[in-house]
């Protein structure tokens, strides 16, 4: 009995283990199963995610700005532009031959115009055009009637905010001092082996007129006070001071004038008084229809006898024919320009033959300082419009 007792109660515990056996097993295939059907729904799910993602990037990357800057000059322009925004795929710089501009405007969004001149052809092909501007402040290349009329927006960038109207100033005193102390006829004595001459001149004690009192104006004046110069300067009105945008380097004003800076201020009507007193006439206006040429004989001929013309504006202010008359009859006693008639410039034209004329390759605002500041502003306009927000750091003209 006892061994039969114990055969049965070692069968159930046998029939008990398979019984536990099969149940762990149904259990653990049922969590596998449900597990299994949790990661493929947890799996369907990221999928989704990430499908939706990459759908919204797709959406999002397919969108770019394109910024389109005129021509091979001024390369730097859009060298740093270009590097400033290498982090923003979505926003595109090209740069173009002056030839092909009209082919491709249709193309961009914002047009650096440089020196091309965009008339009222160009824009009406421009049919994604949010912005034209200029690196700097020139704009008489632009047609500006004809853009609005297009809907389109044209701006300059403040030249007190970037450094490009203290780099302008400097490049004026560089050029009053290249002809005072006769850098060509240097380079000659140099070339000769010649030593102690040729015999320059000062610029202490000169009286200088600044013929346009804006920001390049501002900053000329500040650059040429320890200079020890009597200063003259003539613009349309002297109701309130041309803030520099920098506000730091504001000149200090005295009840509404430049008591510190100007020894004489005029308008306009005041131009051939102020010219006839200067030993040396720096141009700063800005080119329009009331400008263009205003420097001609009538001016010149005013002049003192043997008075120095700087022009770091535009070349359209000068007279041609005046400046080369004068010239030659030895009444204008020199002359430095950065900028010219017709860029680039002839560089055998008959004004460049005179010993006390220097010419620069419209470089006064191209350096590190005023080029990284307004590639920053003309990248930051295209963020801008990427992501719908107002434009800031430009000035809008129209």
């Amino acid at each position: 009995m006892y061994s039969k007792t114990t055969s049965g109660l070692l069968l159930c515990k046998t029939w008990v283990s398979k019984a536990k056996t099969l149940i762990t097993c149904n259990v653990l295939e049922n969590t596998y199963l449900h597990h299994q059907h949790q990661r493929h729904w947890f799996c369907s799910l990221a999928q989704a995610g990430a499908n939706a993602f990459q759908k919204m990037s797709d959406n999002r990357c397919s969108h770019v700005t394109r910024v389109l800057f005129c021509g091979p000059h001024f390369p730097d322009s859009h060298n740093y532009t270009r590097e400033y925004l290498q982090g923003y795929p979505f926003v595109q710089v090209d740069d173009v031959p002056l030839e092909s501009v009209p082919a491709v405007i249709g193309d961009y969004e914002v047009c650096v115009v440089k020196n091309f001149r965009m008339n009222s052809d160009v824009l009406s092909r421009a049919k994604r055009m949010k912005l034209i501007m200029q690196f700097g402040v020139g704009l008489e290349g632009v047609d500006i009637t004809a853009a609005t009329k297009h809907g389109i927006k044209v701006a300059k960038i403040p030249g007190g905010a970037t450094g490009n109207a203290a780099s302008c100033a400097e490049m004026a005193i560089y050029l009053i001092l290249g002809i005072l102390r006769k850098q060509n006829q240097m380079k000659i004595s140099v070339e000769q082996k010649k030593l102690g001459e040729p015999t320059g001149d000062n610029l202490q004690g000169k009286t200088v007129f600044i013929l346009g009192f804006g920001n390049i104006g501002i900053h000329l004046a500040k650059r040429l006070r320890p200079f020890d110069v009597k200063i003259l300067a003539t613009k349309r009105s002297w109701g309130l001071p041309a803030q520099d945008s920098s506000k730091s380097e504001a000149p200090s004003v005295e009840n509404g004038g430049y008591a510190d800076l100007v020894d004489e201020r005029g308008n306009h009507a005041d131009i051939l008084k102020f010219a006839s007193k200067a030993d040396i006439v720096v141009c700063c206006l800005a080119m329009n229809s009331e400008t263009i040429g205003i420097v001609n004989n009538d001016f010149i001929s005013v002049m003192r006898k043997g008075a120095i013309l700087i022009n770091i504006s535009r070349g359209g202010l000068l007279d041609y024919d005046a400046v080369l008359t004068h010239l030659k009859s030895g009444h204008l006693g020199g002359l430095g320009i950065d900028v010219a008639w017709t860029e680039p410039f002839d560089p055998d034209d008959a004004i460049l033959k005179f010993p006390d004329v220097i010419i620069t390759p419209h470089v006064a605002g191209v350096t590190q300082l005023s080029y990284r500041d307004m590639a920053k502003v003309v990248g930051d306009v295209a963020l801008q419009l990427h992501a719908g927000k107002p434009f800031t750091g430009i000035e809008i003209v129209n």
